[in-house]
């Protein structure tokens, strides 16, 4: 859910990686992957000089050769949820490993490493789009969190946490992996808040991200449920405006990046239908041509969860990392 951020138990993302080397380490730690495809890296907890360290999970596909061919890189928000059930919200991972890894045994798609980075009791905060947010009236942004207002701080952190992923996690990935550095290689997904960021991170970064993959996609920013589910309460409306304004003006226009969006219509991904027609309007006038470099797709009887971004998750691989 939306919130799933905040009900995480930073010391619950025990990772069965006892023993693994931090960054920096002397060797380099592996550990089986779940179902036994391709190998995780733990990097512990990754220090940063802009936001608060967290873990990261690297996924290492099978024949991973530490000498050989560079590979494309996926960085993915929410780490804790994409391998394990042991760590993931509600004990359902998405299992991404997986689909990418019989994608690429069937040639559908290239052989990439996936770059798990864990959310924090700042998700809502990092994961909002500041530039957006920074455009609205004080008392918007005061509610943006909750009902009372949140007292004191920033409403959002995300230029500090992109920071992070760009200006130090990426470096050392590319660094101690056979990573491909280079913009045509390198791909950002996250689902509901975490869409909200790959966005913004392809838009404020698009000499660095050549993809971004956005799975239901919490459009009205807010966590502050009252106002989402209340009618009445034009609030919501308002927080997504914002952002679409920010990106008709800043999201970069079509030749050299992929898009993809898609959503459900049950439980939170009910609310956003309208929201993805107005985004997907945005993408017609910058020149984006569907199928082509932006995919936006809708799941009948899909809700708001892990599982069901499991089972839809290798549309957007496809999309991002074929040959």
């Amino acid at each position: 859910m939306v919130q799933r951020g905040r009900r995480v138990v930073l010391a619950g993302f025990g990772l069965a990686l006892a023993g693994l080397a931090p960054l920096g380490g002397a060797k380099e730690g592996r550990a089986q992957a779940p179902g036994g495809i391709g190998s995780l890296v733990s990097l512990g907890d990754f220090p940063s000089a802009q936001v608060a360290p967290r873990k990261v999970v690297v996924w290492l596909p099978p024949g991973y050769d530490p000498q050989g061919e560079r590979y494309p890189v996926l960085y993915m928000h929410d780490g804790q949820n994409l391998f394990d059930p042991a760590t993931a919200m509600g004990g359902q991972a998405w299992e991404v490993h997986k689909r990418l890894a019989a994608l690429a045994a069937a040639g559908a798609v290239r052989p990439a490493i996936i770059v798990g980075i864990a959310s924090t009791r700042e998700r809502a905060r990092e994961y909002g789009p500041a530039q957006a947010v920074e455009a609205l009236a004080p008392e918007l942004r005061a509610a943006l969190l909750g009902d009372p207002p949140t007292p004191g701080g920033q409403p959002t952190l995300s230029e500090q946490y992109l920071r992070f992923i760009v200006d130090e996690l990426k470096p050392a990935i590319d660094a101690r992996f056979r990573a491909s550095p280079e913009r045509a290689d390198t791909f950002i997904m996250g689902s509901s808040m975490g869409g909200l960021i790959s966005l913004y991170a392809l838009a404020r970064y698009p000499e660095v991200f050549a993809g971004a993959a956005c799975l239901s996609t919490h459009w009205p920013i807010t966590t502050n449920f009252n106002m989402l589910f209340d009618k009445e309460d034009a609030r919501p409306v308002r927080y997504a405006a914002a952002y679409f304004d920010w990106l008709a003006r800043k999201l970069p226009r079509a030749g050299r990046h992929k898009l993809y969006f898609d959503h459900g219509d049950a439980t939170l991904d009910a609310l956003y239908a309208p929201y993805q027609q107005q985004v997907d309007g945005i993408l017609r006038a910058k020149g984006y041509r569907a199928g082509v470099d932006w995919i936006s797709q809708v799941f009948p009887g899909a809700d708001h969860s892990e599982v069901a971004w499991r089972e839809r998750v290798e549309v957007p691989l496809r999309f991002l990392l074929s040959r």
